[in-house]
């Protein structure tokens, strides 16, 4: 059985491109952390996010987010892989070639990673016949637990400004007694948790809108801010 939410994060130790992982519990410190995972070096999906990655790697910094890759291939192939990824990271920008990854890439070319963590898609194949790692996304919090994970098969490229709003999501959260309704985007209305009683509700936020419904039920509670009183 693969990992499930709200459980610890193996440790483990990794060689990885450019800075090789001791331990992973201690790489987490008390950050949040972002593990994906790409099915081989050297593939043209897996080129643009990590291209992406790099881009966006202030915006997770200011996030308090440690990102860190695996690919399944050793790491003088990453080595030479990266080069190609500020390339097109680069040309993308408009803007001159970064020198260094903004972030390690995990060697995993035993794929032992990737079957402890339950990364591989069964339904893709290399051209041996080998199933390809999956691109999966883990959200590890502060205190070393799986926060969230999405997988998505080899064809399929992630969208990393959605990670990032999921980030957002996971980090309010965590520090709010509320909720993020569909398509939610940070500074937009959230739902105050069903389990805050209506005198508590009123104790911690300073406007909530209760939505009408035909049931009557007065659950759908919103909060604009979400702000905590002191």
């Amino acid at each position: 059985m693969g990992l499930r939410l709200g459980d610890e994060f193996p440790d483990f130790s990794a060689a990885a491109y450019p800075d090789n992982i001791e331990s992973f519990h201690k790489f987490i410190g008390t950050n949040w952390v972002i593990l994906f995972s790409h099915p081989a070096d050297f593939t043209p999906v897996c080129t643009t996010e990590l291209a992406r990655v790099h881009q966006l790697a202030d915006e997770f910094a200011k996030r308090k987010v440690r990102l860190v890759a695996l690919s399944c291939d050793d790491v003088n192939s990453h080595a030479g892989w990266s080069a190609d990824i500020l390339h097109y990271a680069g040309s993308k920008n408009g803007q001159k070639t970064d020198s260094s990854l903004a972030f390690s890439i995990i060697a995993d070319s035993k794929r032992e990673l990737a079957e402890m963590l339950g990364m591989i898609d069964p339904d893709e194949k290399d051209s041996n016949g080998i199933p390809l790692t999956a691109r999966a996304v883990f959200v590890i919090g502060p205190d070393k637990k799986l926060k969230l994970s999405i997988l998505y098969p080899a064809t399929v490229g992630r969208n990393f400004d959605e990670i990032i709003r999921i980030v957002d999501a996971l980090q309010l959260t965590a520090s709010k007694p509320v909720a993020t309704p569909v398509d939610w985007q940070p500074g937009k209305a959230c739902m105050v948790v069903p389990t805050l009683s209506p005198d508590e509700a009123a104790k911690m936020f300073d406007k909530i809108k209760i939505h009408q419904l035909p049931s009557g039920k007065q659950y759908l509670r919103e909060t604009v801010l979400a702000v905590e009183k002191e």
